[in-house]
């Protein structure tokens, strides 16, 4: 599954490489925008282009048509392998540009995937290939494929593969994969999710009692779980291209969720009707949940890889739960005014972020810095 470019179109994404590794050579086929590294931004430091003082810089690149871009990347080819790291037993090799795929000019405002063919001869021996690259490049997903096996990670901050043999593929142990998918899992909530931060924010919100937050989150919890795994093993394909529908989907979450706050039952009791509702809108986040562990790919370690990133999605989640309950509830919990002061206008301001969402993920509205 693939986000709607409309819904990420200047957001940082990690470059993705797709590994093959013979007895005489390697070959990595490298999807990436090229533009913001061509404009010389450090990705390590933004999580979106237009944060950077080069983003126009970055929309000229893009305003380029292929065959007057290539020429600039080729040339700025020897400067980006300098910042790959591909070695064999410690020994660098040397990566050369072949083909580039660059799609025709769209809309600037928006990222442009292009494809890199790299490849390197290898040294006599059977040594395994070590790769990664510099961390102002991005977030980099290697993805080694073998024969009935898989080798997937996820590197940042200059990070390198384990050693990827010439006959099979890198081996995961499932140490490795539990601290992997634990990791990303949670990093997909906080600081990345905004959107799920808030989603469980308005659960929060709706009573300050354990019995209802129970309810509600064990609701979501299972419906995200559910379609998290069905989509990642196959079972629920979201079309390319359709997947806007789905993060409209959990705008439309957010903002039902909050106005039900605040025009909802004012107790400390819940209906099956609040438990229903975000168990299906549950069933929507876990398709979002999917695409992004969809990029990872989940190898060898199906069920430990869905079990451990739903692990982190839920330390994540308990953890914005216990941070306003430490914030919002212990101080103003016990008091009167707490709906008044806390619930009715944090329940407004997360209605009004989600409604936002809303017509931004159906084009009817730009982006805003920090929401998109």
């Amino acid at each position: 599954m693939v986000l709607c470019v409309a819904v990420a179109a200047h957001e940082v994404q990690p470059a993705v490489a797709d590994v093959a590794v013979t007895p005489e050579t390697v070959r990595i086929d490298m999807r990436l925008a090229v533009e913001p590294i061509l404009a010389g931004i450090d990705l390590s430091d933004v999580t979106d282009t237009d944060e950077s003082p080069l983003s126009g810089l970055v929309e000229r690149f893009r305003a380029m048509p292929p065959d007057a871009l290539e020429p600039v990347l080729r040339d700025a080819w020897p400067s980006l392998a300098a910042r790959m790291t591909l070695t064999v037993e410690g020994a660098p090799l040397a990566p050369e540009l072949g083909a580039v795929a660059i799609p025709p000019v769209g809309d600037v405002e928006l990222r442009r995937d292009s494809v890199l063919t790299v490849t390197a001869p290898l040294p006599p021996g059977e040594a395994p290939v070590v790769l990664g690259w510099d961390g102002g490049l991005g977030g980099l997903i290697v993805r080694q494929i073998g024969e009935g096996a898989s080798y997937e990670v996820f590197l940042t901050g200059g990070a390198v593969t384990e050693p990827m043999p010439r006959l099979g593929v890198a081996e995961q142990t499932l140490a490795q994969v539990a601290k992997r998918y634990t990791v990303s899992g949670f990093v997909h909530v906080i600081p990345d999710g905004l959107d799920h931060i808030l989603f469980v924010l308005g659960l929060f919100l709706y009573a300050l009692a354990w019995r209802p937050l129970l309810w509600q989150v064990t609701s979501f919890t299972v419906a995200h779980a559910t379609t998290l795994s069905l989509a990642t093993i196959g079972a629920i394909v979201v079309p390319e291209g359709r997947m806007w529908l789905v993060e409209t989907i959990i705008a439309v979450s957010i903002v039902w969720i909050a106005v039900e706050n605040v025009l909802g039952p004012k107790g400390r009791e819940i209906g099956w009707g609040r438990i229903g509702i975000v168990f299906l809108f549950g069933l929507a986040h876990g398709l979002g949940f999917a695409s992004v562990l969809s990029e990872f790919g989940i190898g060898a370690h199906v069920a430990a890889t869905l079990a451990f990133f739903t692990v982190g999605l839920e330390i994540g989640h308990l953890t914005v739960i216990a941070v306003a309950y430490l914030l919002l509830g212990i101080p103003f919990g016990h008091r009167p005014i707490y709906r008044a002061l806390v619930v009715v206008p944090g329940s407004l301001i997360i209605a009004g972020i989600g409604a936002y969402w809303v017509l931004n993920r159906i084009g009817w509205v730009g982006d805003l810095p920090l929401l998109t």
